[in-house]
C-alpha cells in the first residue's frame, strides 16, 4: 500500500474514504468499501466476515466522531516532524516503480481510480485542543488493517491552522478535485467539514457533484444488542473493562502491538517469566487489570525458537520457526497496569506466554485481548501475587479453550 503526507505523491486519479477511521471498525469498513477495486460480492465478504448483526441507522444524522478537514502541503516533501511525533513514514511508505501493481489502466485502457484513505495527521482533536489524543490504531496498525482491507493508498492530511481554515468549497475544489483528481468519494452520514466544521456529507455531495463526482452517503450501523458502532463507545468499552462490547462494535479483537524490551525480570523469580512489550505512546490503553489474549509475532517469525519441553512441530498455536507470524499464535495472560504490588508508578504492558519459553527480545508482538479476567490489585507479598497469577493462568486456559 502506497502512504504519503502530501497529495502532490499521491496516485491518482482516485477514489476516496473520507474520515478520522480511528479504530477501523465495522461502521468505518462500511465507509471505506465502496472504494475498494473489488467485486461488490468481495467486498460483501470481506464486511460480513468482519463481523455479524450489522445494521443501518440511516435515520440518524448527528456527529458523534467526525473532524473538520485538513489539507496539505502543495510539494512532494513531507511535512517537518512534529515535537513528540512517533511516526516514521520512511517505513510505512514503498517504492513507487513504475510497474507495480498500482500503476497503469485497467484492462479496457482507461486509468484506473485507486483505492485511497485519507485522513487526518494528527488528529484534528489533537490540533484544536493541544493535548495529545490516544489513538485506538496507530499509525503502523492502521495501515496494516487498510491493506488488508485491500486499500491501495493512505494520504495523511497534515493538518495545520492555516489549512485547517479552508472553507468548504475550497477543501473539495483543491484537495479533492484539484490535488487527488478524485472521481468517487465516500463519507459517513454524520461527516462534517470545513472552517468551523459548517459543511455536512450532504454538502459534500452538493459541492462535488458540480465537478461531475458521485458521493456516497454511507448510513450509521448499530450492532449486536442495537449499540451505535463508534470509536466513542469502543474506548467506554475498553475503559470499563466491558471487552465484549469493544470486540463486537470493532468486529475483531482490541489488540496492542509493540516490541519486547528489557524489564526487571521480576516475573522470572516467581516462575512467570514475561514479556514486557512497548507500545506506541498515543495508543489507547484498556482498563488496568488482567486479559486473556492470544499472542502472534508480528515480525521475525523465523528467527523464534521455542525450548518449551512441550512444544509440538504440529500444534498450530506455537510460535513455530518457518511458519508466516501472522498465522501463528500461543495463549498468554496480559498485565496492564501500573504493577502496586511493587510500587510500579508508570503503566507497563506484560504478557505471559501459557506452555511456552523462548527469546523474544526485539519481537514485535500483537496480543489480542479475548476477555478481561480481573482488574488490577495490590498484594501483601509476592506469594500471594504468585498464587493469582496461577489462578489467571487457570482461568485464561479455560477461557481460550472455549473460544477456539
Amino acid at each position: 500500500m502506497w502512504v504519503t503526507s502530501s497529495c502532490t505523491a499521491a496516485l491518482t486519479p482516485t477514489s476516496v474514504a473520507l474520515g478520522n477511521f480511528d479504530g477501523l471498525h465495522l461502521g468505518h469498513r462500511q465507509v471505506v468499501q465502496p472504494i475498494l477495486n473489488r467485486s461488490p460480492e468481495q467486498n460483501s465478504a470481506t464486511i460480513l466476515a468482519s463481523g455479524p448483526n450489522l445494521r443501518s441507522n440511516a435515520g440518524r444524522d448527528e456527529n458523534l466522531e467526525s473532524e473538520p478537514p485538513a489539507t496539505c502541503y502543495n510539494d512532494s516533501a513531507a511535512p517537518p516532524d512534529r515535537a513528540g511525533s512517533s511516526h516514521n513514514f520512511d517505513s510505512l511508505i514503498a517504492p513507487k516503480a513504475e510497474g507495480n501493481s498500482l500503476s497503469g489502466r485497467d484492462s479496457d485502457g482507461v486509468d484506473r481510480l485507486y483505492g485511497t484513505v485519507v485522513t487526518f495527521d494528527p488528529h484534528p482533536q489533537e490540533f484544536f485542543t493541544g493535548q495529545p489524543k490516544k489513538l485506538l490504531t496507530p499509525l503502523a496498525e492502521k495501515v496494516e488493517l487498510l491493506a488488508a482491507m485491500g486499500v491501495e493508498q493512505l494520504v495523511l492530511l497534515p493538518f495545520d491552522r492555516e489549512l485547517a481554515a479552508l472553507t468548504a468549497c475550497e477543501f473539495v475544489e483543491e484537495i479533492l478535485v484539484r490535488q487527488l483528481k478524485a472521481s468517487r468519494i465516500s463519507v459517513g452520514v454524520d461527516f462534517r467539514f470545513g472552517r468551523g466544521r459548517a459543511g455536512t456529507a450532504v454538502d459534500l455531495q452538493s459541492i462535488a457533484s458540480g465537478y461531475g463526482i458521485d458521493v456516497a452517503l454511507v448510513p450509521l450501523h448499530n450492532c449486536g444488542e442495537g449499540d451505535r458502532i463508534s470509536s466513542s463507545a469502543i474506548r467506554e468499552g475498553l475503559a470499563s473493562g466491558d471487552l465484549r462490547r469493544a470486540n463486537q462494535l470493532l468486529g475483531r479483537p482490541y489488540s496492542l502491538v509493540g516490541t519486547v524490551v528489557g524489564g526487571q525480570r521480576l516475573g522470572r523469580t516467581i516462575g512467570f517469566p514475561t514479556a514486557n512489550i512497548e507500545l506506541p505512546p498515543e495508543k489507547f490503553l484498556p482498563r488496568f487489570g488482567v486479559y486473556a489474549v492470544r499472542v502472534s509475532v508480528k515480525q521475525g517469525g523465523e528467527k523464534m525458537e521455542d525450548g518449551s519441553s512441550s512444544y509440538q512441530p504440529e500444534n498450530a498455536k506455537s510460535l513455530i520457526p518457518g511458519i508466516a507470524p501472522t498465522l501463528s499464535f500461543v495463549n498468554g495472560v496480559m498485565n496492564v497496569g501500573c504493577r502496586p504490588t511493587v510500587d510500579g508508578l508508570q503503566p507497563t504492558v506484560e504478557v505471559h506466554l501459557l506452555d511456552w519459553s523462548g527469546d523474544l527480545y526485539g519481537q514485535t508482538l500483537s496480543a489480542s485481548l479475548v476477555e478481561f479476567l480481573r482488574p488490577e490489585q495490590k498484594f501483601a507479598s509476592l506469594g500471594a501475587l504468585k498464587t493469582q497469577i496461577q489462578a489467571d493462568c487457570d482461568i485464561a486456559r479455560s477461557v481460550l479453550a472455549a473460544k477456539v
